[in-house]
């Protein structure tokens, strides 16, 4: 090979590779303590429901058809309808599936739908049916039926029962009886280890053919005598009740309760799943059991209502009746790479962004609106971040161009304002459809001015929050993407920034010269009374803005404030940033904000001796939040630290988060399974995190309780930016597969714009 011809094919070698030579040098670690995880196929949930005025009684899957029962009559779920199926009984009490037909089981008989065609089998009241050794079994209150000939035959002996009871037994073998022996009553019949098995209420008994043994239970008790539901499933047959599920192996019966991971202990059905697992009906919501999990559905993100009374099973589908209706639990074939592509559709479909930046949406009288929030640089600084680390992983020009507009969006929030370095909260024109807030920051009143052509307003009062973001995303723009003339504007957005903050005497002062609400960095805040609680995260915040921009830009000036700093023992004061009480003084962005700090202030701080102390304040900050295996929180440790930082959590993490972006109603403070995981300790009062599926899209995990009730839908660039970041770091590899289906997806068919209409105002300024 040709001299040149080497230096092409290293410098394309080089390009392909930059993303994994970054994150080796990006932090100068030299240890790896973590393993790549595999970004796998996984069977990601997909909601559906169907809301009914009345109550969903029963429910049945044939052939992966749907049937439910509301008011006594049979249904077809077809297209999120529900539609009467012809010359179906009436006067329905349960419907059930047994050797591949619909049984319908009324107070006036039972009744069998074979290759669409009903038949009246018999007409005494069946409570409940089974397939026994091939053979389906019925049965009513008191007696156990069994098909023969399209016929029930009773299968009671011509003597009577036998008893278990063995002081009824003669010596010849014979029982004496004073009064028959009852089988019943009977509420729920299943065949368990070759055995016919009756539920009564609050007693479980088998039947052989000759004798009920009421005896069958060696070991343990039922959790309760409020029994309501059977299902027998390999070595183990479940009972539910309304104090946890008893479980029967053998002869021994245990209990499964909220310490065993059961969200909720009142279950009230139960169904075969289609994977190893069984489905948990409750008083609310439906439960997965796993081998070594528990998925909890409840709440308006999954279920019309929370009280279930039946759940059928078909292929990767689960469907679960309600008191309000029905809920629909798909499972699609997923990667993550394919899961990002889906959200990035989404803020593109729904009409998250506008002129750069990024807005959560609400619904006013009955139309998505864009919100012009109190943070705006704050909100898109996770999708700048997001597109830097997507383009250096991937070189994908159009990432490339998102990031520049939402960093021109950035710069426009300083170049708006009067005043060099200071820069808004938000940017509101008379086009936009939300109209102006009246609040500012701590509820005080919104501080609006209008630019000197009067198409804009800008909202002053800005914070830490959006100064953290700034640094935070533009210096990422300003390391792996920017060239050229982009390079030297994030140079001097953030010059602009920190200069302006250091002259005010590490303040950031508002229009009438006096320090915003929460732009304070000095000492005389900081090490007194009045800020004493949050020395810790702003002099993080201040070290962090102050190296870097020393280090992007090498003046003097900056590296003079880091080190004025240091001289009043911020540097100290990071090791206990993350406050854990009292609880007034906790507040969950603010982990945010220690985070973006300690990725920016980190890529820059050289001096061993001050790394030191901020791997001891970020490691004590990662102890205290790694209970809530946030990925993001994850990532940045790992990167930052080289350590092992709970990838296969994060990954797990990320496989469950809702793909439904609402941030519907959730309830989870009441459950019975709230108990700390084991290797996590709460130090800052939570009870322990849930699942990213039961709350809502990007909501906290030890946020129990919450929601908007549908009315809000959220930007979801924050998963964007875990999953690129996690691919440029090295943390998940991209998928083995090829199958665009499997990593990709294509326009929503037939739904076009979904959220937000596009926004129609005067555009953009040009900045350079």
């Amino acid at each position: 090979m040709k001299p040149y011809f080497k230096l092409l094919f290293f410098a394309f070698s080089l390009s392909l590779l930059s993303g994994s030579l970054i994150a080796q040098n990006l932090f100068k670690t030299t240890k790896q303590l973590w393993t790549p995880q595999k970004d796998e196929v996984y069977l990601q949930e997909v909601s559906e429901k169907i809301p009914t005025d009345k109550a969903i009684e029963g429910i049945a899957v044939l052939d992966n058809h749907c049937y439910a029962l509301m008011e006594g009559k049979i249904y077809s779920v077809e297209n999120d309808n529900l539609n009467l199926v012809k010359n179906a009984p009436t006067g329905v009490n349960r419907i059930k599936i047994a050797n591949g037909s619909l049984w319908a089981l009324a107070s006036d008989g039972i009744s069998r739908m074979k290759n669409d065609v009903w038949k009246i089998i018999d007409n005494q009241d069946y409570v409940d049916l089974c397939v026994h050794n091939g053979v389906v079994y019925a049965a009513t209150k008191e007696e156990i039926y069994k098909i023969e000939n399209d016929q029930f035959i009773s299968t009671k002996p011509k003597g009577g029962y036998n008893s278990s009871d063995i002081t009824v037994v003669m010596e010849d073998g014979t029982q004496v009886h004073a009064d028959p022996v009852r089988l019943g009553p009977i509420s729920r019949l299943v065949s368990y280890s070759g055995t016919l098995y009756v539920l009564r209420p609050g007693k479980l008994v088998s039947f052989d053919g000759l004798q009920v043994n009421e005896d069958c239970i060696d070991w343990g008790q039922l959790p309760s005598k409020v029994t309501r539901d059977m299902l027998s499933y390999g070595s183990r047959l479940f009972i539910s009740t309304d104090r946890g599920l008893g479980v029967l192996r053998g002869a021994a019966l245990s209990t499964i309760k909220g310490t065993d991971g059961l969200p909720v202990e009142n279950t009230t059905c139960l169904a075969k799943g289609f994977a190893d697992d069984v489905w948990i009906g409750t008083a609310r919501g439906v439960v997965r059991m796993l081998p070594n999990d528990w998925h909890y559905f409840a709440g308006q993100m999954w279920l019309p209502g929370n009280h279930v009374n039946g759940i059928a099973v078909g292929d990767h589908i689960v469907y679960v009746a309600t008191d309000k209706g029905i809920g629909i639990i798909k499972y699609e074939p997923y990667t993550l790479e394919k899961k990002v592509a889906y959200y990035e559709r989404h803020i593109r479909e729904w009409g998250h962004k506008r002129l750069g930046f990024l807005h959560n949406i609400y619904k006013k009288d009955g139309e998505w609106i864009r919100e012009i929030s109190d943070n705006d640089g704050g909100n898109t600084a996770p999708y700048l971040a997001a597109m830097c680390y997507k383009y250096a992983v991937t070189g994908d020009p159009e990432a490339k161009k998102a990031a520049i507009e939402s960093f021109k969006a950035l710069i426009w929030l300083e170049r708006i304002t009067p005043i060099d370095g200071l820069f808004a909260r938000a940017v509101w024109s008379p086009a936009d459809k939300d109209p102006k807030s009246t609040q500012g920051s701590g509820g005080l009143p919104a501080k609006w001015y209008p630019t000197k052509d009067g198409k804009w307003f800008w909202k002053s009062d800005a914070s830490s929050d959006e100064v953290t973001a700034h640094f935070y995303a533009v210096s990422l723009f300003h390391d792996l993407i920017a060239e050229g003339k982009d390079k030297e504007m994030a140079k001097e957005h953030l010059d602009r920034i920190a200069s302006y903050i250091i002259k005010n005497g590490w303040m950031l002062k508002d229009m009438d010269g006096k320090p915003t609400r929460w732009g304070r960095w000095n000492p005389e805040y900081l090490l007194r009374t009045y800020g004493y609680s949050d020395r810790g995260l702003n002099g993080l915040e201040s070290l962090a803005y102050s190296k870097s921009a020393f280090g992007i830009t090498g003046e003097k000036k900056y590296e003079d404030a880091y080190q004025q700093l240091v001289g009043w023992g911020y540097p100290t004061n990071t090791i206990r940033q993350k406050n854990v009480f009292p609880p007034a003084t906790i507040a969950p962005w603010d982990d945010e904000l220690a985070i973006q700090s300690y990725y920016t202030l980190m890529r820059y701080a050289t001096d061993p001796k001050l790394r030191s102390i901020y791997l001891r304040s970020l490691d004590r900050s990662w102890e205290v939040l790694r209970m809530e295996h946030n990925p993001w929180f994850n990532f940045t440790y790992g990167a930052i630290t080289g350590n092992d930082c709970e990838l296969p959590q994060s990954v797990k993490e990320m496989r469950e988060e809702v793909l439904d972006c609402k941030d519907y109603n959730y309830n989870n403070s009441s459950r019975d399974d709230l108990y700390m995981e084991p290797g996590y300790t709460s130090y800052a009062g939570a009870i322990r995190a849930v699942s990213p599926r039961e709350i809502s899209f990007g909501s906290r995990t030890t946020q129990l309780d919450g929601g908007s009730n549908g009315n809000v839908v959220r930007d979801p660039s924050g998963f964007i930016m875990e999953y690129w970041m996690a691919r440029f770091h090295g943390f998940i590899k991209a998928p083995e597969t090829t199958d665009p289906v499997l990593i990709s997806v294509s326009p929503s068919s037939g739904k076009g714009q979904q959220g937000a209409k596009p926004y129609d105002g005067p555009a953009m300024p040009k900045l350079y």
